[in-house]
């Protein structure tokens, strides 16, 4: 059973970890310091920021990381996806990570995703949709979506996380269903 629950100033070493795994390391692309940790996610801990970072377990272990938030909320994000695909209002959009390696390639991620998009719609009743862009390199995350019942809605060139990359980036949105 997947559940979660805020994060927490005591989650963040286990985040640190996770931050430090190379299947993480690849698509994130974080500073990794126990001090960067803290700076980054420290306001969302304290209720500072208006996302949410949620840790995630599977039968009360943990599993990963999902950050929530209102696109409006964060309009320097929202602005450069607006220009590749409608945005609608009350749009929220997610991120998210599997910690332990061992447990990548599983359908964990599909399945972890399926679960927060399932409450999404009951926890946030102003959600009108669920948006995510994801790095077209990054064929995994991309495939979970899917799986987990996103569409494809577009694709552009969007800022990634790891310069690395390349700009191309695939937009993925699910509708919340009728009532």
């Amino acid at each position: 059973m997947i559940t979660w629950r805020r994060l927490d100033h005591d989650d963040l070493p286990l985040l640190k970890s996770w931050l430090e795994q190379p299947h993480v390391a690849r698509w994130w692309n974080h500073e990794t310091s126990m001090e960067a940790v803290q700076r980054d996610f420290g306001p969302s801990v304290r209720g500072e920021e208006p996302g949410e970072d949620l840790l995630v377990f599977l039968d009360g272990h943990p599993l990963g990381l999902v950050q929530r938030s209102r696109l409006a909320d964060y309009p320097e994000e929202l602005a450069p996806l607006k220009e590749i695909v409608d945005v609608p209002e009350g749009a929220v959009q997610i991120d998210y990570l599997i910690g332990d390696p061992a447990r990548v390639g599983r359908g964990l991620g599909t399945s972890m995703i399926g679960a927060v998009l399932d409450r999404t719609w009951s926890e946030l009743p102003q959600a009108t949709c669920v948006v995510v862009p994801v790095s077209a390199a990054n064929i995994a995350s991309w495939r979970a979506l899917e799986k987990a019942g996103m569409r494809r809605v577009g694709e552009g060139d969007l800022e990634p996380d790891n310069p690395i990359d390349e700009l191309l980036h695939f937009i993925y949105r699910v509708d919340r269903p009728a009532s």
